[in-house]
């Protein structure tokens, strides 16, 4: 009897370690279903798609890393790719510097202003919460050469030189990309930087403050490395929303990324490229285009959250 009932026990203890598994994958399976078709099988026919040639929507002869190689050795191609990628980099150099920094010195300014913390950290982050097509066009209207009101406020305060044709002269339209991006996603970063500033220890920053360390001191050898964490996620989701960068360059620049390309990026170019270039092997070539992106944006993410997570061990 006694051996029989710790049998039977030991397969009640096994039924009852299986079931949170079970409930798990339960709950699971809906977001696991969505991922695997609205993500994984477009993943994979793409892939599929690149590595034949095609003749309009039949699909032609394999032809393995043609289309690859064809990037980066046939025209135009071959002077677009860069230049796009080049353009996408200078959109994460651009958000690091401006918007990422912007948002920082917002967060510790709140942090340390109990009164109106509320009303300018909704005022920062509502643009956000717009859809970046619409700020795009309404930047397009408000740096408009001929009725825009920016140009109209530079030339009544006697600021001539400054009125610019922003988005017509290549100089200066891609930095307006750059400036209208920050603008719009500058509460991004406040919102993680102001979360992460409420959850530190205060008594560090008193400690070093008793001991006679300076305002500047005290932020640079113990509020920002305390940061690095956050400092870490935000950079990798500033970096892939670069690269993935599509609706304000498309409502500044068109789809051809004018003027001369001066706003052309990656996503630019893999729309052309699919809908507007009457190329027998659009699909193919596309195709193509957004396996290379894909392929840099999770290469250079998992570097940058490998060196991250380094440093943060470092520090800590």
């Amino acid at each position: 009897m006694s051996t029989s009932a710790s049998a039977r026990t030991r397969r009640q203890g096994r039924v009852r370690s299986a079931l949170p598994t079970s409930t798990a994958l339960v709950f699971l399976a809906p977001a696991a279903i969505l991922f695997a078709v609205f993500v994984l099988y477009p993943m994979v026919t793409a892939f599929t798609y690149s590595l034949f040639s095609w003749r309009g929507t039949s699909q032609d002869e394999f032809v393995g890393l043609g289309n690859f190689v064809a990037l980066f050795t046939a025209e135009p191609y071959a002077s677009q790719v860069p230049r796009a990628f080049g353009h996408n980099l200078l959109l994460f150099a651009g958000a690091m510097v401006v918007q990422n920094s912007l948002g920082l010195f917002l967060a510790v300014v709140l942090q340390r202003r109990e009164r109106f913390r509320r009303l300018f950290q909704v005022l920062y982050t509502m643009p956000y919460l717009v859809s970046p097509l619409v700020i795009g066009y309404l930047w397009s209207l408000l740096l408009s050469p001929l009725f825009g009101p920016v140009n109209a406020a530079l030339e009544a305060v006697g600021l001539d030189a400054l009125a610019l044709p922003w988005l017509g002269d290549p100089s200066t339209a891609l930095w307006v990309v750059v400036m209208v991006t920050a603008w719009q996603w500058v509460g991004f970063p406040l919102l993680l930087y102001g979360a992460a500033l409420g959850g530190l220890d205060p008594s560090l920053d008193e400690a070093a403050e008793l001991d006679g360390a300076t305002v500047r001191q005290r932020f640079f050898r113990i509020t920002l490395p305390l940061l690095t964490p956050v400092i870490g996620t935000v950079s990798v989701l500033t970096f892939i929303g670069a690269m993935e960068s599509f609706p304000i360059p498309y409502a500044l620049g068109g789809s051809t990324g004018s003027p001369a390309g001066a706003t052309d990026v990656m996503s630019l170019l893999f729309y052309r490229t699919a809908f507007q270039s009457g190329s027998s092997n659009a699909i193919g070539t596309s195709s193509a285009i957004a396996i290379l992106l894909f392929v840099v944006i999770f290469g250079l993410s998992v570097l940058f959250t490998r060196w991250f997570r380094r440093t943060e061990r470092r520090l800590f």
